[in-house]
């Protein structure tokens, strides 16, 4: 195993995957790249009308979202390079606008990756019926193997 990929977003459950990826970097002396994805803002809401929803940025300028998404991915890039330092583990970070389970697993065919880690948490009622997770989407769409970080019992996102 020389790549691995782990998808993180700020939350409890992709922390919980990065402290994973980092193990498996450990014991395997590989690489890790880190992604975190911005989906962009939908016009309209999934189903209106019957049809699907058109993608766009948020109804800010687009400048303006792309510095919001530069400051949050600035701030996910330290937390991660903090994480991975005290691991003692080289880190490369990327930021991507777009559909998440779609950005993940394309990352990964480019970095020729071995593994995908995310987490995942329980989905709520509208999750569960519009279809899925960025970890259930990755699971199908990956060409390599991938790694669903659970919560242990007890622990919350």
């Amino acid at each position: 195993m020389k790549t691995i990929l782990a998808g993180y977003d700020g939350t409890r459950s992709a922390e919980r995957a990065l402290k994973r990826a980092a193990e498996f970097a450990k014991a395997f002396d590989a690489k890790v790249v880190v992604v975190d994805v911005v989906a962009p803002e939908p016009l309209a809401t999934p189903g209106a009308f019957g049809l699907m929803p058109y993608y766009s940025y948020r109804a800010e300028e687009p400048s303006q979202a792309l510095q919001t998404d530069e400051a949050v991915w600035q701030q996910h890039r330290d937390q991660v390079q903090a994480l991975f330092s005290v691991a003692g583990i080289a880190v490369e970070f990327a930021g991507v606008v777009g559909v998440p389970d779609e950005e993940i697993v394309e990352l990964a065919e480019q970095q020729h990756a071995d593994l995908i880690v995310v987490g995942t948490r329980e989905p709520g009622f509208f999750e569960r019926l519009l279809g899925g997770s960025v970890s259930q989407g990755v699971a199908r769409r990956a060409h390599c193997d991938v790694l669903i970080v659970h919560p242990r019992p007890g622990e919350e996102d």
